[in-house]
């Protein structure tokens, strides 16, 4: 999994790196970086990072983590917010930039981070939230590495207050008449099964008679109320029902050319459309929040994705609502009246907000789960 985010101390997150606002002087802070020093040991790692020296602001660097569950701490010198205008922002996007190549050059395949400068550094938290956003994002293009947000007691996670108020808004009104709607689960077979034209002339094979047995329609007593002449002509084309074979090559299993179907047809359409966008495929994964090797067994038509992995797939690949609804459908699956998850995530997509990681972060304030939770 790309990104995820959780609520827990960042001292009993296991992760092979974690990361520490760090005081710039090889003192002791407060906050976060007082529990990793009790959690590591505090004279042990105070040692080590008396031998770093002074952090500028921006500057990170890295040492054991001791009796932490990790291998490393890597640590972080953020800076002070000063309205904005004092080249802050840019240092702050440099903290995350060079905490997760600092990571990866020491081959760590996990990192979890405290969100940066938004407590006694007094960055706004929707400012830093955002720039925690792009980075990771940006990152998750080029890197294959699990980045976590670890999140403490009840602090918030919005990337922009600004949008709170429309999807609660939004959400109010979808639900205003549509309270006893049944959620819409469409399964594969049922897609596959308006489209057997496309499927015949896929595999080169014949169908079945498209003639409509009245046995499969008619009543026994309708049956008998028949005259002679239409029993006969019902007979025979029952007769040439059951002679006619489902298909005509030999030892096909119709579950598994269905299942063919579906996963060559998804994985095509899925391709076409990156291609049409013009997008590179780490535009796709890294904004959908999917990991690379899943992504790629997507391509291939190895995997059928969940519901919630087509959803982040619709985002990373920029779609607007009716081109959503369509890619829901070819998977399978269609958005439910009844979901505040599919409500929320139409929301995002209507205002062309295409980034699966602020979605998650606004569903995890909500108390849903992400749209891609799961370890890929």
């Amino acid at each position: 999994m790309a990104f995820r985010v959780i609520r827990n101390d960042i001292t009993k997150v296991k992760a092979d790196a974690l990361v520490n606002a760090a005081n710039p002087n090889p003192v002791v802070g407060r906050g976060v970086d007082s529990a990793i020093y009790e959690a590591a040991g505090f004279d042990e790692l105070l040692n080590e990072r008396k031998k770093i020296g002074v952090l500028e602001p921006g500057s990170v660097a890295i040492t054991s983590a001791f009796a932490l569950d990790a291998k490393y701490i890597i640590h972080v010198s953020g800076p002070v917010w000063n309205g904005g205008d004092d080249g802050e922002i840019d240092t702050l996007r440099r903290c995350y930039d060079e905490a997760l190549k600092l990571a990866v050059s020491n081959g760590c395949k996990s990192i979890a981070f405290p969100l940066l400068a938004t407590g006694f550094y007094g960055f706004p938290q929707e400012v830093g939230m955002r720039i925690a956003v792009d980075a990771f994002t940006k990152f998750l293009e080029d890197n294959e590495i699990e980045i976590i947000l670890v999140v403490f007691g009840d602090e918030s996670v919005r990337v922009s207050n600004e949008v709170i108020g429309d999807v609660e808004s939004f959400i109010d009104e979808a639900y205003v008449g549509s309270s006893y709607d049944e959620p819409i689960n469409m399964r594969p077979s049922d897609e596959i099964r308006k489209n057997y034209a496309s499927r015949d002339r896929r595999f080169g094979l014949k169908p079945r008679s498209a003639k409509k047995s009245k046995r499969e329609i008619l009543s026994s007593s309708e049956l008998t109320s028949l005259s002679s002449a239409e029993m006969k002509a019902e007979k025979e084309i029952q007769a040439e029902e059951d002679a006619a074979p489902m298909f005509t090559a030999a030892s096909v299993s119709l579950e598994d050319e269905l299942k063919k179907i579906y996963t060559d047809s998804f994985a095509k359409h899925l391709q076409q459309i990156i291609n049409k966008k013009g997008l590179k495929n780490s535009e796709v994964y890294a904004t959908a929040n999917i990991n690379k090797r899943y992504f790629s067994k997507l391509l291939k038509g190895q995997v059928n994705p969940s519901k919630e992995k087509v959803l982040a797939l619709a985002v990373g690949l920029r779609l607007n609502l009716d081109e959503t609804v369509d890619f829901l459908k070819l998977a399978g699956y269609a958005l439910s009246p009844i979901s505040q998850t599919d409500t929320i995530v139409a929301h995002f997509i209507r205002n062309k907000k295409y980034n699966v990681i602020e979605i998650n972060l606004f569903l995890f304030d909500m108390g849903l789960d992400g749209l891609t939770k799961e370890v890929d």
